[in-house]
């Protein structure tokens, strides 16, 4: 049976730890429906929490947050939230950035693994979350590093991204951007297709790769028709 959901005020959880003290929308989580699941999503950065904030659920209750922290210390940080409170699945979200060079590669790598056996999913994205962004409109086998992928949506969107596409008001766009201008149906069946071709290589060596397709189709089981 679906667990109903009741206003529960944030304020002295958020206080226990420093990385939940930004909120969402309000500070309260109401409603009367029934929910499904409790979904964790912790990011890396702003465009990714916000991104799937947008996602209009309704049968389940999704909390997401955007950390600031990067690989194995981020992974550490969704363990600790982890331990705050029973979720039915919980993601963590996080790119590689190869011109960061050998410390980014066995970085991304020992994080996954670090995820995975403490029985957390992983959207990783290889090189950059913005892969995903760019096969709404194209599919891209080839290696390419994230100054491609922020070009291609610069043109896309007819603005400068790495100056615009971070800014707060427009990452809360991004999803409904997407989904008027772009075609999700086709990033999802681009995303596995590449998830096929790469998934026998290292996480490193996935290039290109992103399995943010996986929670995208978790969250579409339960949006608003």
């Amino acid at each position: 049976m679906g667990k109903k959901t009741r206003a529960i005020k944030f304020t002295d959880r958020k206080a226990e730890k420093p990385w939940l003290k930004r909120t969402g929308e309000s500070s309260y989580e109401i409603g009367t429906r029934t929910m499904n699941k409790t979904i964790l999503i912790v990011c890396e950065g702003q465009s990714e929490e916000l991104y799937f904030k947008s996602f209009p659920v309704v049968s389940c209750k999704v909390s997401a947050y955007g950390l600031g922290q990067s690989k194995e210390s981020l992974v550490d940080a969704t363990i600790e939230l982890k331990k705050m409170e029973k979720y039915d699945e919980v993601w963590c979200v996080f790119d590689m950035d190869i011109q960061l060079g050998k410390k980014e590669i066995s970085s991304f790598d020992n994080a996954i693994d670090k995820a995975l056996k403490n029985k957390i999913k992983v959207a990783y994205s290889n090189d950059s979350f913005e892969l995903w962004f760019c096969l709404h409109y194209e599919y891209l086998e080839q290696q390419n590093r994230r100054d491609y992928y922020f070009d291609f949506l610069s043109k896309k969107w007819e603005i400068n991204y790495i100056n615009d596409g971070k800014r707060y008001d427009f990452c809360k766009s991004s999803y409904q951007r997407l989904n008027t201008t772009g075609n999700q149906t086709l990033a999802i069946q681009r995303a596995s297709k590449l998830w096929e071709i790469n998934k026998h290589l290292p996480y490193s060596q996935q290039n290109p790769v992103t399995l943010v397709y996986k929670l995208v189709n978790l969250l579409n089981e339960n949006i608003r028709a």
